[in-house]
């Protein structure tokens, strides 16, 4: 068991280092895809290598586990990135950022909820998760005014709920003891389905000629086959091990990466305020997961005098 949580807390560590730098290759991206395309290739991509690693075909047994993964699909692969991008077009990345990092406090609020006072958060996650926020609102200000526009912030709400809902989703689905790599690419499947209809109406071209370019193509393959279809699949791992309050703890590392890469790759400069932000979002880190990382740390103490 005490294996098991490690293993959990390396995914979800793993995961937000690979989505913390996804950025980049978005970025990259952006000169020559608009962001549903980027969205439906990547997935796709994503999907196919799921398939090619796994093939079994996964059996629900029923409409209402079926409905679970398409309510996954919806949330976390399809609304959540369409809403989020759709925010950045009327609000700055920063606001974005910060709004959607406060995902974790919803699913908070969800599990209570629906746990009936089970799953509560202690004080240690609540006082973490303040001084985590302190720490982004620190990083994404960074070098930038803060400007506000209803629309996009409103949109960001709604994204870092829709993520929660997600990970509340896919706690369920891990409860059913279904092979991780097979529950992540059923849910992949719905989320390419739900995003087929929002070509209609947003930019959308199927031009694959583009991706002659190498840069693009590595780009494209570094998020379809290791933020999607591999960090799904930890990330969705560390749900099922640690659920999905303490999992999405770990959101607030991700833009403390982008900091860190930012300087390191794009040779941004890293000012006070943004190293004070990165001290406090991992303080904050630290905190939340404090009674899990003591726990772990006691056990190992116990192993290693057993051994001596």
């Amino acid at each position: 068991m005490e294996e098991k949580l490690s293993l959990g807390h390396l995914a979800a560590l793993f995961t937000v280092v690979n989505w913390g730098t996804t950025f980049i290759a978005t970025k990259v991206l952006l000169e020559a895809f608009t962001p549903l395309e980027i969205l439906i290739f990547r997935f796709v991509l994503g999907y196919i290598a799921l398939a090619a690693v796994c093939p079994k075909r996964l059996k629900a047994g029923d409409w209402r586990k079926e409905g679970l993964f398409a309510a996954a699909g919806l949330t976390g692969v399809c609304l959540y990135y369409l809403l989020e991008n759709i925010a950045l077009t009327f609000s700055t990345a920063s606001n974005v950022g910060v709004i959607v990092s406060a995902s974790p406090l919803f699913a908070a609020l969800f599990s209570l909820v629906l746990s009936r006072g089970k799953d509560r958060p202690g004080w240690r996650f609540l006082l973490g998760f303040l001084l985590s926020m302190g720490g982004i609102c620190l990083i994404s200000y960074t070098g930038s005014a803060l400007a506000l526009d209803l629309r996009g912030d409103l949109l960001a709400v709604m994204a870092a709920m829709v993520w929660a809902v997600y990970s509340l989703l896919t706690k369920k689905i891990g409860s059913f003891g279904w092979n991780v790599i097979l529950t992540t690419r059923r849910i992949f499947f719905y989320g390419i389905l739900f995003m087929i209809p929002a070509a209609a109406f947003l930019p959308f071209r199927w031009e694959l000629g583009r991706l002659s370019n190498g840069s693009y193509l590595a780009m494209l393959l570094y998020l379809g086959l290791g933020a999607c279809a591999m960090c799904f699949v930890t990330w969705n791992y560390a749900i099922k091990t640690l659920g999905p309050v303490k999992t999405m703890v770990y959101i607030y590392l991700v833009p403390v990466i982008t900091v860190i890469c930012s300087a390191l790759i794009l040779h941004e400069t890293v000012t006070l305020r943004s190293a004070a932000g990165t001290a406090l979002t991992l303080a904050g880190l630290v905190l939340s997961q404090w009674d899990a990382l003591k726990t772990l740390w006691t056990e190992r103490g116990g192993t290693k005098k057993e051994e001596v």
